[in-house]
């Protein structure tokens, strides 16, 4: 896969893609990351990439045209996802990181300021994404979040390829409780189900596990019938 990144500071990328999974991905050419300026595609000598919003109002609004002619330099007639990060957006979660996986290539666009000129929403993006109900300075973090997401659901990515099923919201359900060695820590045991060797009560008791805690934390995440 795929993935262009259009900021104005690309450098808050540079220590987080390469740690870790993300670094290895890319590595293995599973993953290519590339990330643009969007400063290069102003029009004017001072590169300017916002202006004040008519009719007036806080804040400073990102002008149409360096992202316009951004995408449609990086894309020319290839056709892909072209995504804004706003919190206008609609909510990023699990679901929707597989189903941008599928995608053979994704263009982000990180906002900043007061928002963007109405017509980079209506006429070029193809999509508006929000990681929560709350306000970024950027989109930078937002699309760091995309980026790790959805990387973890392309073929080869991680080293257990049952790693990403077994996540937290990847059956609507948090993850249960997970231990490892020792068996007994400050007088702490591991439960005994799991040092029982016998696979089916062992998944039979995560199950109900993550149902409990679902139902704790989270149980808007719950059919009623669960």
């Amino acid at each position: 896969m795929r993935i262009d990144i259009l900021t104005l500071f690309p450098a808050m990328f540079s220590a987080p893609l390469q740690e870790s999974i993300l670094k290895r991905a890319q590595r293995r050419g599973l993953l290519t990351i590339l990330l643009h300026q969007i400063r290069d595609y102003a029009l004017d000598r001072h590169q300017l990439t916002d202006d004040i919003p008519y009719g007036g109002g806080e804040g400073m609004v990102m002008k149409p045209e360096p992202l316009f002619l951004a995408v449609e330099t990086i894309l020319g007639e290839e056709k892909s996802p072209v995504i804004l990060l706003s919190p206008q957006g609609r909510p990023f979660n699990q679901q929707v990181a597989q189903e941008l996986a599928q995608q053979r290539r994704l263009l982000l666009i990180c906002g900043h300021y007061g928002g963007f000129d109405e017509r980079v929403r209506e006429h070029l993006v193809t999509d508006e994404l929000s990681i929560g109900d709350y306000v970024l300075t950027g989109g930078e973090l937002a699309a760091l979040v995309i980026v790790d997401a959805v990387a973890r659901w392309i073929p080869g990515v991680l080293g257990d390829s049952a790693s990403a099923q077994c996540d937290s919201y990847s059956e609507s359900l948090l993850e249960g409780p997970q231990y490892t060695r020792p068996a007994v820590f400050r007088d702490w045991e591991v439960p005994a189900v799991l040092r029982s060797g016998d696979h089916a009560a062992i998944a039979h008791w995560r199950h109900q596990q993550s149902l409990q805690r679902t139902r704790l934390r989270r149980p808007d995440l719950l059919a009623p019938e669960d």
